[in-house]
């Protein structure tokens, strides 16, 4: 009898394998970091076989570490950085270039030229997203326009494209012996390619973008059998069932699964989506419309999202680059040096800024410095930078809904960070709630692959196994709390308008 469901989750800077139980428990865990490539200011790269080779290693180590095998599992389920682009030849299996990853704004040119008729919104009505950087789209036109031969390639039928869920699927069952190419609508809505209302490849916009449709992935639900493990696999013959993008997949491992429930996850960046039930919602604020799941044949569910491009990753580049501290955990007692930030606040606006304001043309900047400001008042500031952008995309969240949230149920690998926690409640004015998995990216693989084979029979399995870990309550004055809002919104000000033509 299987007792089990594996979740491959391949994130940004790490990929794990995570054996879940009924209850929706960890069992255990295989997690490997990959290498963060930056060829210049502004590029963000990943070796996509680095992360396939990665990816069979963590199987391997989850698996042993359960002490299964693959008899003891149901299904496996699949969770992505969402927007990261890989084109591959479907002949070799070899990526014609690095994965580009959803940080790169190397693209800002082609959005530039595609803005040039219809603004920025021009394809927004079709597909829920402004043109940006951020999106698949413009990353496939970048390749196919500078990798030598790749047009040709593509044209001829010969390459195929993917976010890192279709890679991972396509390798897993069967990769150039017979693999299996297909994406969810989860991911499907994040390439500037779908129709929301169709769940289709919109041909239209595929020909202003010149990309050939044969190198498109099948587009399928989030919770299927889409093909099996391969012979040469740990887990071959089990179904691989349950795709979904990462953030999605954390809002569906929280359980989220009604009109006006939400979630915001802590991780590289921090994104909040706000579940829109069966509507289709068009933000006024600066939120993309996105699709929140789709369970089978059952009718799609759609979300609003904020999503903020820099949070995490704000805390590894102060470890990495700058040698603020030796390791990520270190920040919190670092902060807890001092009362409050000395007035310092950084805008980590490395890729521009995402929500609410989509500006590409900011930049990072320190702001507020002191004399008087010392490295626990940096670490703070960093800490803080995360919530106040939280509040930020909150408040457009509840302009657009009409209906502001009670609560916030939160997860990722920040929010063991008390101290950040206690902010973040202060900052919104309104109790941050962490569940027991806080892992909810990977759960909401497994949730997903489970449904798809009957391991989990249905949405209120998956409700009774959310449970409350922790609870953060305001304590803050309101008074204190709208200074210190305040600040942050000038600060964010001063990023604005730094990339000129001749300034990267």
């Amino acid at each position: 009898m299987t007792k089990y469901v594996v979740a491959i989750d391949q994130g940004t800077t790490s990929t794990r394998a995570i054996v879940f139980d009924h209850s929706g428990a960890i069992v255990s865990t295989g997690q490997m970091e990959h290498k963060q490539i930056f060829p210049q200011a502004g590029w963000v790269e990943h070796d996509p076989m680095e992360i396939w080779a990665n990816t069979r290693e963590v199987i391997g180590s989850a698996l042993g570490q359960a002490n299964i095998t693959r008899h003891d599992v149901a299904a496996v389920g699949i969770t992505n950085q969402r927007e990261t682009t890989v084109i591959w030849d479907k002949r070799t299996g070899e990526p014609v270039y690095n994965a580009i990853v959803w940080q790169d704004v190397r693209t800002q040119p082609i959005v530039d030229r595609l803005a040039a008729e219809g603004g920025v919104d021009r394809f927004r009505e079709t597909v829920g997203l402004p043109l940006n950087p951020y999106f698949s789209g413009t990353k496939v036109i970048w390749i196919l326009e500078n990798v030598p031969g790749v047009r040709e390639r593509a044209e001829a039928g010969d390459l195929l494209f993917g976010n890192t869920d279709s890679w991972v699927t396509w390798n897993l069952t069967g990769g150039v012996n017979g693999g299996v190419h297909v994406t969810d609508v989860t991911n499907a809505s994040r390439t500037l390619f779908m129709d929301l209302r169709t769940l289709d490849w919109d041909q239209g916009i595929l020909d202003i973008f010149k990309v050939p449709r044969s190198l498109l992935p099948a587009i399928k639900s989030s919770s299927e059998v889409y093909g099996v493990a391969s012979s040469d696999s740990l887990l071959r013959e089990t179904p691989v069932a349950g795709i979904l993008g990462d953030q999605q997949a954390a809002t569906f491992g929280q359980a989220a699964f009604g009109p006006g429930e939400a979630k915001n996850t802590y991780g590289t960046g921090c994104f909040l989506i706000f579940n829109t039930g069966h509507d289709i919602v068009m933000s006024k604020n600066g939120l993309l419309t996105t699709l929140a799941y789709k369970i089978g044949d059952q009718a799609p569910v759609y979300a609003l999202e904020g999503s903020i491009a820099v949070t995490g990753s704000l805390i590894q580049w102060l470890r990495d680059n700058i040698g603020l501290v030796a390791s990520a955990p270190e920040i919190e007692a670092l902060a807890n040096t001092v009362e409050d930030n000395g007035g310092a606040y950084i805008v980590p606006a490395f890729s521009g800024l995402f929500a609410p304001y989509w500006r590409t043309d900011a930049r990072g900047v320190f702001t507020g410095l002191t004399r008087y400001v010392n490295k626990g008042h940096l670490a703070r500031a960093a800490l803080e930078a995360t919530a106040y952008q939280t509040r930020e995309v909150l408040d457009a969240v509840n302009a657009d809904s009409g209906v502001p949230l009670t609560e916030l149920k939160v997860d990722g690998g920040m929010v063991a960070n008390e101290l950040l926690m206690q902010f973040q409640a202060d900052i919104l004015g309104v109790p941050v709630v962490r569940p027991v998995v806080a892992e909810t990216t990977a759960l909401g693989a497994a949730y997903a692959a489970g449904l798809a084979v009957g391991f989990w029979s249905n949405l209120d399995d998956l409700r009774a196994n959310w449970a409350e870990s922790r609870r953060w309550t305001p304590d803050m004055p309101v008074t204190e709390k709208d200074r210190l809002y305040r600040s942050w919104k000038k600060a964010v000000s001063k990023s604005f308008a730094w990339v000129d033509d001749d300034v990267v």
